[in-house]
């Protein structure tokens, strides 16, 4: 499938005029149930999220196909960028969630089912620490995005960064040690 995968996020990139419907076409089936996959991880940790799986999966998979400056090289780097899009629209909803909160908005009788009653705040204090340690640290941030979002092994993540499987688990370990020590504050 990676295989695959890759030659039409190729088909892709060297066709961005928007005539290469087809290999879009082609993709997504092959990624979906993987999109859905990560989709399902991220909205299992984060109980204060109001959007459906299948609703995050289209909307990523959305924006990615309106990228234009991505020149895909493999099916790794493609999972990543899903990532990092999922964790924006996540953080957008949780904002939009928050502000709604605050002003003082009803909220509708249909939306209630999906609305947690701890608000979104664990996965905005989690996006706000992750900007953080990306202005030090950009590797580390990445690691983590790579790792928690997209759900990628140590071998993936060190596919899409270039460096080894020993670089990533170290800087993992720190990160996540950072990160655990700036959320709670210990």
């Amino acid at each position: 499938m990676a295989t695959d995968v890759t030659l039409l996020l190729e088909q892709i990139t060297q066709n961005r005029d928007g005539k290469n419907r087809q290999a879009l076409d082609r993709l997504l089936p092959l990624v979906y149930d993987e999109l859905r996959r990560l989709a399902a991880s991220f909205l299992n940790r984060e109980h204060a999220v109001s959007i459906q799986t299948t609703e995050l999966v289209h909307e990523a998979y959305f924006k990615l196909t309106e990228q234009r400056a991505v020149d895909w090289s493999n099916s790794a780097q493609f999972f990543a960028i899903a990532a990092q899009a999922m964790r924006r629209i996540l953080i957008d909803s949780a904002r939009r969630r928050r502000a709604q909160k605050n002003s003082g908005s009803k909220v509708e009788l249909s939306d209630a089912l999906t609305v947690a009653v701890d608000a979104p705040g664990n996965l905005l204090e989690l996006d706000l620490a992750l900007s953080e340690l990306e202005t030090f640290d950009p590797q580390q941030s990445r690691i983590v995005e790579l790792r928690y979002f997209a759900g990628l092994t140590i071998e993936e993540t060190a596919e899409v960064l270039k460096i080894s499987p020993a670089t990533v688990k170290r800087e993992w370990s720190i990160a996540r040690a950072w990160l655990f020590l700036k959320i709670t504050g210990a």
